[in-house]
């Protein structure tokens, strides 16, 4: 049965109640120090360097970041205040220091245009003084008529990562048009075989599963796409195009990202170039239904990713990640169109330990349905990770055993892996003494 069948009940049912002890937080605060990665910089011969310095630095400490391409300045003028202007800043969550890369990259690249748009955010309540304009400034002329000591934040950006908008949209608009189909339709695609090419289920492993969680989904492999996109659903009618225009927009997304992250290893960046191009794709389309007690469920629960990059779409907030620094879960904030990037398992132990797969988890809320779809990105069924040659030497000794996606397949059909992450399995003990 899914969760939309349980639609309309006031309160949930005891298999999805979690203990105490595992119940989210639900105002846990805004993580502030999400990274956010200009690829664009890498095009710059003065930029790439401390550009790769950042990725490295957002793996090994976060073990994920947000990516964007291009950076545009947009001046919001509130048409109800007359020497008032509003501003909308996605940037307010990001640390001092990108805060100053930021105008310098502005700086750098004066071409950039501030551009109106003075009916967007008449309910913003961040009120940023500023002499009345009615025309487009550069950015330099933006910069220094802007009053900073007046503004509640100081820095303003909007990112874009890439992939076309519509590319987006159509996508999620196909995620809402599939879970909105009769329930009977769906059901054609059930099954509990986490071996399954494509398959709808609710919860994450209904077989395992001591406490189901809160959501429905469908999981689809993606790649190479002629392979399986004949098992995907034929209704509605347009998800196959929809879906698949964007997994394969992702997938060259992945591909540059991969090659990134080998180079700030020290690795050549085509390292395992085969393996990449051959690897496995899974597209994890996510239903949250509306929850009339979120305090006491999760959507999913806490866990690290198997593979090695994960690439997150999403229609509204409910991602928590686990602060490595203290345990804590933080919030990531929410960016129409934003793209978060997790670490997995498998850049773990590639990396010997040196980058982290990150332990995130998934809310609910009471007010809406919310949706996501992750792309999860693998080498390969049964090609076997080991840590990279270049990685390990006697200071810093092999941390972990080899293993393969099929691996981490028959783990989780036989375990509960909310009680031991699968990655915990592979750790060897010159790793525990170091850690």
């Amino acid at each position: 049965m899914s969760l939309e069948d349980q639609l309309g009940v006031s309160s949930i049912p005891q298999r999805y109640v979690l203990p105490p002890s595992q119940r989210p937080d639900l105002h846990v605060p805004i993580s502030t120090t999400l990274p956010i990665i200009d690829l664009s910089s890498l095009n710059h011969h003065s930029l790439r360097p401390q550009t790769i310095q950042d990725i490295r630095m957002a793996c090994k400490n976060n073990g994920f970041f947000q990516v964007y391409i291009y950076i545009y300045i947009y001046i919001y003028i509130h048409t109800y205040y007359l020497n008032a202007c509003t501003f909308f800043f996605f940037f307010f969550w990001l640390p001092a220091r990108c805060s100053r890369h930021c105008l310098d990259y502005s700086g750098l690249h004066s071409r950039y245009q501030v551009k109106c748009a003075h009916s967007i955010l008449r309910n913003s309540t961040t009120k940023c003084y500023i002499k009345k304009t009615e025309h487009v400034y550069s950015t330099w002329e933006f910069l220094f008529s802007f009053d900073f000591s007046k503004a509640h934040v100081t820095s303003f950006w909007i990112i874009n990562h890439g992939i076309d908008q519509s590319t987006i949209n159509d996508a999620l608009e196909a995620a809402k048009e599939f879970f909105n189909l009769p329930q009977e339709e769906k059901m054609r695609l059930f099954s509990d075989d986490v071996h399954k090419p494509v398959r709808y289920g609710t919860s994450l492993n209904q077989a395992k599963d001591e406490v189901y969680c809160w959501r429905d989904f469908i999981k689809q492999y993606s790649h190479p796409i002629s392979d399986w996109i004949h098992m995907w659903p034929s209704n509605p009618p347009t998800y196959k195009e929809k879906m698949g225009n964007y997994a394969k927009a992702v997938r060259l997304l992945q591909m540059q990202l991969t090659q990134i992250i080998f180079e700030s290893l020290g690795l050549n960046p085509n390292y395992l170039q085969e393996e990449v191009n051959e690897g496995s794709q899974v597209l994890a389309v996510n239903c949250y239904p509306t929850c009339p007690e979120p305090d006491l469920t999760l959507g999913i629960l806490p866990h690290s990713d198997f593979g090695s990059l994960t690439i997150l779409l999403q229609t509204r907030s409910g991602l928590q990640i686990k602060d490595k620094s203290d345990g804590n879960w933080v919030s990531v904030p929410f960016v129409e169109g934003g793209l978060v990037v997790q670490l997995g398992d498998e850049m773990e132990v590639l990396s010997n330990g040196q980058y982290k797969s990150v332990i995130h988890r998934a809310t609910v809320n009471g007010e809406e349905k919310r949706f996501s779809i992750a792309s999860l990105h693998n080498f390969g069924m049964d090609t076997k990770i080991v840590p990279a040659p270049e990685l390990v030497d006697e200071k810093n000794p092999k941390a972990y055993k080899e293993f393969s996606f099929r691996d981490f397949l028959g783990y989780i059909s036989r375990h509960d892996v909310s009680k031991q992450r699968f990655i915990d399995t592979l750790k060897m003990k010159p790793f525990e003494s170091r850690n």
